[in-house]
C-alpha cells in the first residue's frame, strides 16, 4: 500500500454497500448497517441537480414521490437491480458515502457493492464506474445470493450445498451455493416492484382508482398475503377517480389483494424450481433436510414460505432479518478483502 492510499484509508471507512432499486444499505465492518434508505432522489425537471443543495436523496426523496411539484421529479435511478441513470446514481452514492462518513473531504473508501447475479459485463462496470466517480479509491463486486448467504450465516465455504432466495424490489436471486462458489442460480426481475405494480393495476380496473407507489407499498406490506390469513382483512384506499378526477375512498379486502399478487409469486416459484431442476444430484439431496432460505423485502410477504414449501416439497425457512442480509454480508466481506476475489466476479 502506498503512501497516498495510506492516508486516504486514514481518514475513510471501508464500506459494504447493497445497491438495491427500491432501497440502498450502508455496513461498516464490525458496526453492522449503519445507513439504510431509498434509493430514491429528488431533482429538478429537466437537469442532473439534485433538490435542496445535493441533499435531497433517500427518506427526504421519498417523500417527495407523487408529491412534487411540476419543476421537480423524484426518481429512482436504479431499475431492475441496475443502474438505469448513471449520474444520479452517482450522486445518490456519494451523498451517502459522505453521510457515513459525516465529512464532505478525504472520503475515498474502498466499497463492496452486491450485485445481481445476472447483470451483463456492461451493467457491472456501470455499477464500478460510477462508485469510483463518487469517491471510491477501489471497488469489488460481489453477487448478491453469494453476500445474502454470508449474511445469514450459512455455510458458504462447505462441501455441502446451500440454497438462497433473495427477492428484492426490482430482482429476484436464486442460487445453490458450494464451496464458495454459486453452482446454480437465476435472476428473475420479477421481485417487490412488480407486485406493487400489481396492485396499482387491480384498483385501476376493478375501481377505477389511480393509487401511487407509496400506497400500493403500503397496501402490500399491511394486507398483502400469499397463503389464506387465519382472518381476512378489509382495508381503506384513497385514490383519484379515474372518470370524475376527484379523489375517492374504496374499501378493498386481503382476499383480493392476494388474488392479484398471484402471477408474480407463481414467477418467483418457477424460477426456484428451474434452478432445483439444473443442479447436480450430489447436491440437490443435501436440500431434502436443509431447504431454502428467504430473504429481502419480499421475503416478509406473509404466507410466502408456506406457500413455496407447498409449491416445491422442501423446507422454506425466513432468514434472520431478512431485509439487512445482503448488506450484513458485504460487511463480512469486507473482512477478507484481498481474498474476495475466490467468492466474487470482479
Amino acid at each position: 500500500m502506498g503512501f497516498i492510499d495510506r492516508i486516504l484509508g486514514y481518514f475513510s471507512t471501508d464500506l459494504g454497500i447493497d445497491l438495491g432499486t427500491a432501497n440502498t444499505l450502508v455496513c461498516i465492518r464490525n458496526q453492522g448497517v449503519v445507513l439504510s434508505e431509498p434509493s430514491v432522489v429528488a431533482v429538478y425537471k429537466g437537469t442532473n441537480k439534485i433538490v435542496m443543495d445535493g441533499t435531497a436523496v433517500g427518506n427526504k426523496a421519498k417523500e417527495m414521490l407523487g408529491k412534487t411539484p411540476g419543476h421537480i421529479t423524484a426518481i429512482r435511478p436504479m431499475k431492475d437491480g441496475v443502474i438505469a441513470d448513471f449520474e444520479i446514481t452517482q450522486a445518490m452514492l456519494k451523498y451517502f458515502i459522505q453521510k457515513v462518513h459525516r465529512r464532505k473531504w478525504f472520503t475515498h473508501p474502498r466499497v463492496i457493492i452486491a450485485v445481481p447475479s445476472g447483470i451483463t459485463v456492461v451493467e457491472r462496470r456501470a455499477v464500478q464506474d460510477s462508485a469510483v466517480k463518487a469517491g471510491a479509491r477501489e471497488v469489488n463486486l460481489i453477487e448478491e445470493p453469494m453476500a445474502a448467504a454470508i449474511g445469514v450465516g450459512l455455510p458458504v465455504t462447505s462441501p455441502e450445498a446451500s440454497m438462497i432466495v433473495d427477492i428484492g424490489g426490482g430482482t429476484t436471486e436464486v442460487a445453490i451455493i458450494s464451496l464458495a462458489g454459486i453452482v446454480t442460480s437465476e435472476s428473475l426481475r420479477i421481485a417487490g416492484d412488480e407486485m406493487d405494480e400489481a396492485i396499482i393495476q387491480h384498483m385501476k380496473r376493478v375501481y377505477n382508482l389511480m393509487i401511487g407507489e407509496r400506497t400500493s407499498e403500503a397496501i402490500k406490506i399491511d394486507i398483502g398475503s400469499a397463503s389464506e390469513l387465519e382472518t381476512e382483512i378489509s382495508y381503506s384506499v384513497r385514490g383519484r377517480d379515474l372518470i370524475s378526477g376527484l379523489p375517492r375512498q374504496v374499501a378493498i379486502t386481503s382476499e383480493e389483494i392476494r388474488e392479484c399478487l398471484r402471477d408474480p409469486i407463481e414467477a418467483i416459484i418457477e424460477s426456484i424450481k428451474m434452478c432445483l431442476e439444473r443442479t447436480i444430484p450430489e447436491l440437490a439431496a443435501d436440500l431434502v433436510d436443509k431447504g431454502l432460505v428467504l430473504v429481502g423485502g419480499g421475503a416478509l410477504l406473509k404466507g410466502l414460505d408456506v406457500v413455496i414449501s407447498t409449491s416445491i416439497g422442501l423446507p422454506v425457512y425466513v432468514g434472520e432479518d431478512p431485509l439487512t442480509a445482503v448488506a450484513r454480508g458485504t460487511g463480512i466481506a469486507l473482512e477478507g478483502w484481498d481474498n474476495l476475489r475466490d467468492i466474487s466476479k470482479t
